[in-house]
């Protein structure tokens, strides 16, 4: 678990990491997609899922050239965990006891 966690610490990663379940983006379609996330906070994130083998970087040749980004086998099979932690989240309980539904869906 402990490793999990560490894979995906830091705010915004689960959301990098869900927007990638999505399919592969270059970094201009995740900026779009995470239009509150910074530059930065963007490249060190994928950066450090990169080094965590859950994001590889796919540079293709040209002018200017392209870099796509994909999970790896060890990033998809994050898919059911965040779905798992989702579930948990949206069934949060309110103050009077009652369940707050959040929706059905991570992706």
């Amino acid at each position: 678990m402990e490793i999990t966690l560490a894979a995906l610490h830091g705010r915004w990663t689960t959301l990098v990491v869900r927007e990638l379940l999505r399919g592969d983006h270059s970094y201009s379609e995740l900026r779009v997609a995470l239009p509150t996330l910074s530059d930065k906070v963007l490249s060190d994130r994928l950066t450090q899922l990169g080094e965590a083998g859950v994001v590889e970087r796919d540079r293709q040749p040209g002018w200017p050239p392209r870099v796509r980004y994909a999970l790896t086998p060890r990033g998809q099979r994050l898919g059911p965990v965040l779905q798992a932690l989702w579930d948990w989240g949206a069934q949060a309980p309110r103050e009077d006891g009652a369940e707050i539904s959040c929706g059905t869906s991570l992706l």
